[in-house]
C-alpha cells in the first residue's frame, strides 16, 4: 500500500509539473487580420457568478476572491447587488462587501441596482458605478423583475438621472438577446430597441446578454450587423453563457464584428436556471486564454487568473467550471 501511495504521488507530482511547463509554454500567439489588439474583460463573478448559490458564502471570502481578482489585472469588477435580501439573500452584505474593499485606485467596482432606493444604498456605500438590467423579451421581463420592458425603462430612467447628477457611471444589461426560455427566438430588431434606449438614457455602455446560452455565431453576427444600425458597437458588450458550449465561438464572432468589451465570470461561476445542470457563465480564465492566443492584448496575468478561480471553487467546494483552469495545477490555499 505504501509503494502504492508513492506512485500516485510521482504521477500526481509529474502531472503537476509537465501542465506548469503546459502553461508556461511560449505557444504561437497568432493575430487575425481585422480582429481587435486590445479588448477589456468586466468580470461579473462575485455578483452574477455567486448570486444564486444555495449556501451563503461567507463575506471575507467574497473579498479575498475579488482582491485576488483584481491583483490579476482586471479592471472592472461587478463585485455585489443592492436588492432585497428577500430576492437575492446572497448578497445581503453587500454593504459589508463594499466597506472590505474599500477604493483601489485603477479598479472599478461595479454593483448592480434594480430601482432608485438601490442605487440610493449603493450610492451611501460607495459606489462609483452602478449597473441596471432590463430584456428584450416580456415574458422574461415580466418574471425575472416583474414588470413589462417599458415600465422597467421607466424605472431606470430614475436611477439614471440621479447618478448622473451624482457623476455615477451607469452600465446596462439587456437579457435573452439570442433567445428567451418562454418566448422562444427574439427579434434583432427589439434587442436593438432597447439597447438604443438604455444608451439614451444615459448607459456609457450596454452588455448583449444570451442569458440562456442558446445562441451561435451566426445568430450573434446577425445580432450585432441590426444592433450596429441603431448603435456603435464602441458602446457594445457582449455576456455570453456557455450553456450549449458555443460562448467562445461567439465571442470569437463578435470580435470579427469589432466588439472589443466581454463579460465573464471567473471559474465559470454562475449556472444557468432554465437548463439543470448546465454551464453558465462563460469563464474569464477560457476568454483570456482565448485572447492570449490571439495576440489580443487583456492587461491580465493569466496565472493570477487561474489562482483566483481556484481560490472560489475550492470555498464552494467543487473543481473550477473553467477549461483553462481545470488543465492548470495552480493551487490557491484558503
Amino acid at each position: 500500500m505504501a509503494a502504492l501511495s508513492a506512485s500516485v504521488l510521482f504521477s500526481s507530482s509529474n502531472f503537476l509539473f509537465q501542465g506548469m511547463r503546459q502553461l508556461s509554454a511560449k505557444y504561437a500567439q497568432v493575430a487575425l487580420a481585422g480582429l481587435p489588439t486590445v479588448v477589456r474583460i468586466v468580470e461579473v463573478g462575485p455578483r452574477d457568478g455567486l448570486q444564486n448559490e444555495p449556501d451563503m458564502v461567507p463575506t471575507d471570502v467574497k473579498v479575498e476572491f475579488i482582491n485576488k481578482l483584481a491583483d490579476s489585472g482586471l479592471k472592472n469588477i461587478e463585485v455585489t447587488s443592492f436588492v432585497s435580501p428577500k430576492w437575492v439573500p446572497q448578497m445581503s452584505d453587500h454593504n459589508e462587501v463594499m466597506s472590505k474593499l474599500g477604493k483601489r485606485p485603477g479598479t472599478r467596482f461595479s454593483v448592480l441596482t434594480p430601482n432608485l432606493k438601490g442605487f440610493e444604498s449603493a450610492l451611501a456605500a460607495g459606489a462609483e458605478e452602478v449597473a441596471i438590467f432590463g430584456a428584450a423579451s416580456e415574458a422574461f421581463s415580466k418574471k425575472n423583475i416583474n414588470c413589462s420592458i417599458d415600465e422597467s425603462l421607466e424605472r431606470f430612467r430614475s436611477v439614471t438621472e440621479a447618478a448622473m447628477a451624482r457623476n455615477v457611471l451607469v452600465r446596462g444589461y439587456v437579457s435573452c438577446v439570442l433567445g428567451c426560455p418562454y418566448e422562444g427566438d427574439v427579434k434583432p430588431e427589439k434587442v436593438a430597441e432597447v439597447t438604443k434606449k438604455l444608451l439614451d438614457m444615459g448607459c456609457y455602455e450596454v452588455s448583449l446578454g444570451d442569458t440562456i446560452g442558446v445562441g451561435t455565431p451566426g445568430a450573434m453576427k446577425q445580432l450585432l450587423t441590426e444592433v450596429s444600425r441603431h448603435v456603435p458597437l464602441s458602446k457594445i458588450a457582449v455576456h455570453c453563457h456557455d450553456t450549449y458550449g458555443q460562448a467562445l465561438a461567439n465571442i470569437l464572432a463578435a470580435l470579427q464584428m469589432g466588439v472589443t468589451v466581454f463579460d465573464s465570470s471567473a471559474a465559470g461561476l454562475g449556472g444557468c436556471p432554465y437548463a439543470k445542470g448546465a454551464s453558465g457563465n462563460v469563464s474569464t480564465e477560457d476568454v483570456v486564454y482565448l485572447m492570449n492566443g490571439l495576440a489580443i492584448q487583456t492587461g491580465i496575468d493569466l496565472h493570477k487568473l487561474i489562482e483566483a478561480g481556484h481560490y472560489i471553487s475550492s470555498a464552494l467546494g467543487r473543481k473550477s467550471g473553467s477549461k483553462v483552469g481545470a488543465a492548470s495545477p495552480v493551487k490557491s490555499a484558503l
